[in-house]
């Protein structure tokens, strides 16, 4: 029993890391004055866990670091991948440029520290690796390190213990690089008095007022489409709309494809906002009618939800399932991830989809029939993607990139690489027919256990050396840490909100992606309830990843030059 308490084996490694990330999150639950570290609380007792002498099997702490982060960016890649390219698009450029400005700002002051404090500029690398908690960026500073000490006639044995100090430096100065980036939040938002809830709701409807499907009452009035059939129409004229019902005089019809337009037809079109002035054109001005008179007229027509749970349907499109036809079917728009979406018939389908129908009961209970329909479905995991992506995600990160005059190739690391998987598969997984689908819960449920490892194994693996390091003069790296840290967040948070006018959420996932900070990320996610900040923490992070990793070999390479 005493091994299993304190030794070093695997049953003691995993109980400690068990008991770690249990009362680190228990811990996280106590908020003072509205104020939680909520997983952060981990990384913490760690640390302290790790300095009472405390350890784990080194290789087994090292595993569960990596895979912890990989389970965590991966979960997050598949969660933002259906709308990330809409994302960057709409401001993905400028959130880009701000998070490599925060980047060249934290070199900027590494470097005026070492030079002001005469401090080792190898070393005061590995304390900007531990202020941005930015661990792919120490690894490759160590073996740049290495590298070219050895190079220089320097032992490898010699070289390698040298290095270590990067990483004394880097674990002394990783507290503060969460902290501090949490600290500059909630200073940010005081000082721009910023309202949470004022701040969600303004993101909810801009996303309202994006392409959500919107119901149209119109007059056919236009002569070049009279005596026309609808699929003609459609043909030549194309559009993303869906006509759902057509009065004719006292009589509703559901239209095909053969549907006749005739003057004074009046139709119910479903489409998204930027195509209102097109119908109008197209088919004639609007009418002044409600739902509701369409619902007294057709007592045989009904509209119901139904959800895609047949995994072969997943990238076919609408076209090509041909519901009007075969089912007397309309499918008017399309519900994905809470965003209604209309029912082109260009639109990939994919699983988990919820289709709105308007048809005859019989008829929608036929089709639901053939989409699966079926809440059991859901619930069971599509694990061989995310296994198989995490393997794509590695050998893509591991690919080495390399630029003139540097002598160490950059990879994107155990964590860049699976996040540009899981976004890419997120968002063409079903248009090349692979099953992402993971229910809100079980991605959670994923992400959770993969940033609690993460933090615990970082936190046990540093405490054992983190007060001898302060005693010995590393004290000073905490002060140097908080400054890389918070200077240039500072400054990139009051130039995001003062001249680009983010929003508070964008800024959160800003500064957490741009630190490559996870802990915050959660933070962030846990204190305000929202999960906008992780599509902003996507569009940044490869970038910054890269640059993390670029910027500290180059400041090794200068430091031994």
């Amino acid at each position: 029993m005493k091994d299993l308490f304190f030794g070093y084996g695997i049953a003691h490694s995993i109980m400690l890391l068990a008991f770690v990330i249990g009362a680190g999150i228990f811990l996280g639950r106590f908020k003072v004055k509205g104020i939680s570290l909520g997983s952060t609380w981990i990384l913490f007792l760690g640390i302290l866990m790790g300095h009472l002498g405390f350890k784990a099997d080194l290789d087994l702490l090292h595993f569960v670091k990596e895979f912890g982060l990989i389970l965590f960016v991966f979960s997050i890649g598949l969660q933002v991948g259906p709308g990330f390219f809409h994302s960057f698009k709409s401001g993905g450029v400028k959130m880009n440029l701000l998070a490599a400005m925060c980047i060249l700002l934290a070199v900027a002051v590494t470097w005026v520290i070492s030079l002001a404090a005469g401090e080792d500029l190898g070393i005061m690398t590995g304390v900007m690796s531990g202020a941005v908690t930015n661990t792919p960026g120490l690894g490759a500073a160590q073996q740049t390190y290495i590298d070219v000490s050895v190079a220089g006639g320097t032992s490898v044995l010699a070289a390698g213990e040298a290095s270590e100090l990067l990483a004394s430096a880097y674990a002394v100065a990783y507290p503060m690089g969460v902290i501090g980036v949490i600290l500059v939040i909630l200073l940010g938002k005081a000082l721009f008095r910023i309202d949470p809830q004022k701040e969600l709701d303004r993101l909810k409807a801009q996303d309202d007022a994006v392409d959500k499907a919107r119901r149209m009452h119109v007059a056919v009035e236009n002569p070049a489409i009279f005596g026309q059939k609808l699929k003609e129409i459609l043909r030549e004229f194309g559009g993303d709309f869906v006509v759902s019902r057509i009065m004719k005089g006292e009589e509703i019809l559901s239209p095909t494809g053969e549907t006749v337009l005739e003057e004074g037809d009046k139709l119910l079109v479903v489409t998204s906002q930027h195509e209102v002035d097109k119908i109008r054109i197209l088919f004639g001005q609007e009418v002044l009618m409600h739902q509701t008179d369409w619902l007294e007229k057709d007592h045989n027509m009904v509209t119901r939800r139904i959800v895609v749970t047949q995994s072969a349907l997943t990238g076919k499109k609408l076209k090509e399932l041909a519901f009007r036809s075969a089912y007397g079917v309309s499918v008017t728009r399309v519900i994905r991830a809470g965003v209604e979406l209309v029912a082109s018939p260009n639109l990939y389908i994919q699983m988990g989809d919820g289709l709105m129908c308007v048809g005859t009961e019989k008829n929608i209970e036929h089709l639901a029939q053939r989409v699966g329909n079926s809440n059991d479905a859901l619930n069971k995991p599509n694990l061989v993607p995310i296994f198989l992506g995490i393997v794509v995600g590695i050998i893509f990160g591991s690919l080495p990139i390399r630029f003139p005059g540097i002598p160490q190739a950059i990879k994107l690391g155990l964590a860049g690489g699976p996040l540009i998987i899981a976004i890419l598969l997120g968002h063409f997984g079903p248009k090349y027919k692979i099953t992402t689908y993971t229910t809100t819960s079980a991605n959670l449920m994923i992400r959770e256990i993969g940033i609690s490892l993460f933090l615990a194994a970082v936190g046990i693996g540093a405490g054992d050396k983190f007060w001898d390091s302060i005693v010995g003069g590393g004290y000073w790296w905490i002060l140097y840490g908080t400054l890389i840290t918070m200077i240039p967040v500072a400054i990139t948070f009051v130039v995001a909100r003062a001249l680009c006018h983010l929003n508070f959420y964008q800024i959160c996932g800003l500064v957490s992606g741009t630190c490559t900070n996870p802990p915050v990320l959660a933070f962030a996610q846990g204190m305000y309830g929202s999960d906008y900040t992780s599509v902003n923490y996507a569009t940044v992070y490869p970038l910054a990843m890269f640059l993390r990793v670029l910027v500290a070999q180059l400041l090794i390479l200068i430091a031994l030059a």
